[in-house]
């Protein structure tokens, strides 16, 4: 054989082995997760961090659960006082927790107050309350403030007349934007006899009206006709009062469903019973990090079988 082709042979030869021993490490390294990177003095984020980076939870998104906002208390110390302040349209939940959680765990008090969203807002920022009440989200820049809202349940807002109102029909979601916007001032204009329509709206730090405006103005503005007059107070007894026979109004459903003076309209055909009702929203509790213990046993107590049953109480 001449040096040519002896020459030529140990290249190849070379070179077959030089294409095994590669494989053969590039399987290696693959079956054992070696990185090349740690070999080499470089950084490599898939084995520094061999799952996806978790990404930072916005203070202001609501659990998707009450129960996963803290865990249920077995034991409170007697003594504890838990304040709640904020919307009128929690005031029968509110209630019922606190009778619930202070049967449960006794010499404990749950005080409440009922002002508004807002004021639930503000007096928590200010540290008059361990947990606001709102019928709201969370708006900037509240989340900012190191507020977190959990939401506590789903409540529909009905639309009311007063028993005596002669109009016996419903109305669709156009209407009642509306009626709301001072487009639609008479009730012939909706089918019924002619007489002015009288709306009684709730005042701005409602949370209940800006949950409206959301829902049914669809971030639109009310009227300023003079036919619209909006309460000082955010109280839904003297809403109902001012109803008469040719007022209309709205109100959460749990505080207007037993009462023998008012009617709820239906909307689109839909009473605010019905799952696909259009006018719904979540009702949340409030609370500033770092949550105190108090405020941990009562959230945790609102996700458990006890407090769930005495909120699904106060909806029957």
């Amino acid at each position: 054989m001449s040096q040519k082709n002896e020459t030529g042979t140990l290249i190849a030869a070379l070179v077959i082995t030089l294409v095994i021993l590669a494989g053969g490490f590039w399987w290696f390294t693959r079956q054992s997760g070696m990185n090349l990177g740690t070999l080499t003095g470089g950084e490599n984020n898939s084995t520094q961090n061999p799952s996806p980076p978790t990404q930072p939870v916005n203070p202001g998104t609501p659990a998707a659960n009450p129960n996963t906002a803290f865990a249920p208390p077995q034991t409170v110390p007697s003594g504890t006082i838990v304040r709640i302040a904020g919307s009128t349209s929690m005031v029968q939940i509110n209630q019922a927790l606190k009778q619930s959680f202070e049967q449960q765990f006794q010499g404990t008090t749950v005080e409440t107050q009922a002002g508004g969203s807002d004021q639930g807002i503000r007096t928590l920022l200010t540290g008059g309350t361990d947990i606001a009440a709102i019928s709201r989200p969370l708006i900037s820049p509240e989340p900012s403030q190191g507020l977190v809202a959990v939401p506590v349940t789903k409540d529909a807002i009905a639309i009311v007349v007063g028993e005596a109102n002669p109009f016996q029909r419903g109305l669709t979601q156009a209407e009642v934007q509306q009626i709301f916007q001072g487009q639609i001032t008479n009730w012939s204009q909706v089918g019924d006899a002619s007489k002015p329509i009288r709306v009684i709206n709730r005042p701005p730090v409602s949370g209940t009206r800006q949950a409206f405006q959301e829902l049914v103005l669809n971030g639109g503005q009310f009227g300023t006709a003079s036919n619209i007059v909006t309460m000082q107070q955010d109280a839904t007894t003297p809403i109902l009062r001012e109803l008469g026979n040719n007022g209309i109004s709205y109100a959460t459903y749990a505080q207007v469903a037993d009462q023998q003076t008012v009617r709820t309209v239906p909307v689109d055909g839909l009473t605010p019973e019905a799952a696909n009702y259009p006018y719904q929203r979540e009702l949340y509790y409030v609370y500033k990090q770092p949550a105190t213990p108090q405020v941990q046993a009562f959230l945790g107590y609102v996700g458990s079988p006890q407090g769930q049953g005495a909120i699904a109480a106060t909806n029957q």
